[in-house]
Parts: C-alpha cells; structure tokens; sequence
C-alpha cells in the first residue's frame, strides 16, 4: 500500500499545486487512501519532496530529483512491486498487477521513458497500453522482460 499511496502522491502533486501536508492528507483520502498526517510526512521524507515558490510566491511541494537515474530507479521499483503478468492483444499489452496497484504501475511505465507506448488506461489490477506496432508490443515485453529477469 505504501508503494501505491507515494505513486498517488507524485500523481498529485504533479497535478494539483499543494502545500501543505494536510492538503496532501485530504487529498490522499479523496482518492481513497487512508494516511495520516504523520504517515504523510514520513512519506514527503523518504520521497525526498520538497517545497518550492511558484511564480505568485505561494509554496508547493515538488520532487526533489537528485538524478534522472533515482528517479528511474523508484518508477522501477513500483512497476516491479506491482507486476504480476502481461500479454498482448496485437498492439495492445495487457498487464496484471497487484490489486489496487494497476494506476500506479500505469504512472510508473508512464515515467519510464518507454516510447512504445501511446498510452495507458489502468483499472483495479489490470493496465491496457496501447502500443504504436505489434513489433514495437514485442520489443516492450522483451524490454519489461529484461526489468523483471533483474529482480
């Protein structure tokens, strides 16, 4: 769950300009996750957030990105927290995931500098990426392939 809830909050602080962690709080538990003010803390520290000044000066949190490779590294390891199987459909890849963690891989592949992918559509445990080819699906699988094999 903790993979899943500190994708939700890259997700949201990408998309929403928050800052305070009680927002953050509030808008965990719109998305329904369960955290607490503390819990969201702890979680703004290991994921190295910071806070920065927009243009009209308000603070908001953002992620600190040390190198392009630590961040690689934690999309990587939530695809690989969350993975269960995949298949293809043609140009469309079917991934199984770990019960509630379909929208979080789905953000990490997102992230993942993957360029065979258009795009994806994530439910409870189940991603559907579209795919430019059926040669490009199969050239992704033998590079998600490789990721897993790592492990």
């Amino acid at each position: 769950m903790k993979v899943a809830r500190q994708a939700k909050i890259l997700e949201l602080i990408v998309k929403n300009e928050i800052g305070t962690q009680e927002e953050l709080t509030a808008r965990l538990e719109e998305a329904g996750f369960n955290a607490t003010q503390a819990t969201v803390s702890r979680d703004i520290r290991e994921m190295k957030l910071t806070k920065v000044a927009d243009a009209a000066g308000k603070l908001r949190y953002v992620a600190f990105k040390t190198t392009e490779d630590d961040m690689n590294e934690k999309y990587i390891r939530i695809f690989l927290d969350g993975f269960l199987s995949m298949d293809n459909a043609g140009n469309i890849l079917v991934i199984k995931t770990v019960s509630g963690m379909a929208m979080a891989v789905a953000a990490a592949l997102d992230h993942m500098d993957l360029p065979e992918i258009v795009g994806s559509i994530a439910g409870d445990d189940t991603i559907m990426c579209a795919v430019r080819t059926l040669d490009d699906t199969i050239a992704l699988m033998g590079k998600l392939k490789k990721l897993i094999e790592k492990r």
